[in-house]
């Protein structure tokens, strides 16, 4: 049991503090624009934000299946395959962010004809999107670096590339809005310049530490087996993460329907369910690393023993992290807003906050459970289950009655189906995983 838990530390830890420096980027973002003078900025990149996550999460299967992939080659010990699987996913990766600088113009006409924001928001909003889709590239590369690393059972490289790419973003940030005075602008240029950094270091690590070649042997590569395997996980997790998607876009789209006060509190709150949900993680993308290799290895015992250790952990650190929001929640608020107005809003939805760590990491956990068992079939249908059945229909149902709080109702609500129909399938599905 020691050897299980040193293992889940050792990969969820490094995880843990990657995740985190995500949601820090993006609240070190919202805190520097949320005290600019003006709510349209920090209505500007919570929209073009929702744009990218929707855009860059439809693509997260270059990371996701990756991890999952990899980590069964890895438990086979079969280095080809690894090596594989790696080329597959770049030249998807490269392929696909070509493609979006290329249809940049729909995609932003149909995006902000979706979204409806104040005029001065989509003005804010239309130019950060023009500046940061010229990161697509390097930003869906450091995806599929990252899921595989994950998948060698490395979590120090992409905890040292993810940090240096953020850290840099900040500085970059700091550089446009404070001396430049960019505004949101400065935000997107940051991101630009940050992801190819990590694109370029990317690059150097994967040669100076792994010796590896770039070279491209179609015939292996394109493999119709392998890449029939490739493609129908991938189309799974795509699936299931647009939906997630549309359901977070759909959150923040109502938000802004409720005016610029409320979209900036949803915001600032949103970012805290971030929060959580990049540290809990830490602890599923060990999962992803762990019960890979275990179903690669065929190692049943450890792969039992590895589920139920994750899930002390992940639900551990949920406590944790609910106990922070309850006895520290104004304080946290002042580092994201000096606009009391804001603060006093944010008040009325803080138990939204509070119950958020209680409830959302069963599903967390369960995510990288089923991505490193490349049960990607599964997770697709729970979340159309919980997306359109759940989430949708609860909003509207309360809408008129709750106002604001029916958006937090619905997300919540969402959350904890997403476990229960996850835990509900997991009984069925675990002696499909064993003989893969």
């Amino acid at each position: 049991m020691k050897s299980l838990n040193k293992q889940i530390l050792n990969l969820a830890i490094p995880n843990i503090l990657t995740s985190l420096s995500i949601p820090f980027l993006s609240s070190v973002d919202t805190a520097l624009v949320g005290h600019l003078e003006g709510l349209h900025y920090l209505g500007a990149i919570a929209i073009g934000g929702m744009i990218f996550n929707f855009i860059y999460w439809g693509f997260g299967f270059l990371r996701m299946g990756t991890t999952g992939l990899t980590a069964q080659a890895f438990g086979e010990n079969n280095s080809e395959e690894q090596n594989l699987i790696l080329m597959r996913g770049l030249l998807v990766a490269i392929l696909g962010g070509l493609a979006l600088i290329l249809l940049q113009f729909p995609i932003a006409e149909l995006s902000f004809f979706l979204v409806d924001g104040t005029e001065e928001v989509e003005v804010f909003a239309r130019s950060y999107f023009e500046i940061r889709i010229w990161a697509a590239p390097a930003t869906l590369f450091s995806y599929v670096v990252l899921g595989w690393f994950l998948g060698m059972q490395n979590s120090k490289i992409p905890l040292f590339l993810t940090i240096v790419v953020n850290l840099s973003n900040v500085i970059f940030n700091l550089i446009f809005i404070k001396v430049f005075d960019f505004k949101s602008d400065g935000v997107a240029l940051g991101t630009v310049f940050a992801q190819y950094l990590g694109f370029f270091l990317s690059f150097y690590i994967l040669i100076k530490h792994y010796n590896f070649s770039f070279k491209l042997n179609f015939e292996k590569i394109l493999d119709s087996v392998a890449l029939k395997k490739f493609f129908r996980l991938n189309l799974d997790i795509t699936i299931r993460t647009l939906s997630l998607v549309f359901a977070l876009s759909f959150f923040t789209a109502k938000s802004a329907e409720f005016g610029e006060e409320v979209l900036a509190v949803n915001t600032i709150l949103f970012q805290l369910w971030m929060i959580l949900a990049y540290g809990i993680d830490g602890f599923a993308y060990a999962a992803e690393s762990l019960v890979g290799k275990f179903i690669g290895a065929k190692n049943i015992e450890n792969l039992k023993q590895i589920i139920i250790q994750i899930f002390y952990w992940g639900i551990g650190l949920g406590v944790l992290i609910a106990l922070v929001y309850y006895f520290f929640f104004e304080h946290i608020l002042s580092i994201f807003t000096d606009k009391n107005q804001v603060i006093e809003l944010a008040k009325e939805f803080m138990i939204w906050t509070i119950l958020a760590p209680l409830i959302n990491g069963f599903c967390f956990i369960w995510d990288g459970i089923y991505l490193g068992a490349t049960d990607s079939k599964t997770l697709r249908n729970s979340m159309l289950i919980c997306t359109f059945i759940v989430f949708i229909p609860i909003f509207y149902l309360t809408k008129e009655v709750l106002g604001n709080n029916s958006l937090w109702l619905a997300m919540t609500l969402f959350m904890f189906a997403r476990g229960v129909t996850l835990s509900i399938f997991a009984k069925s599905r675990f002696h499909l995983w064993v003989k893969v």
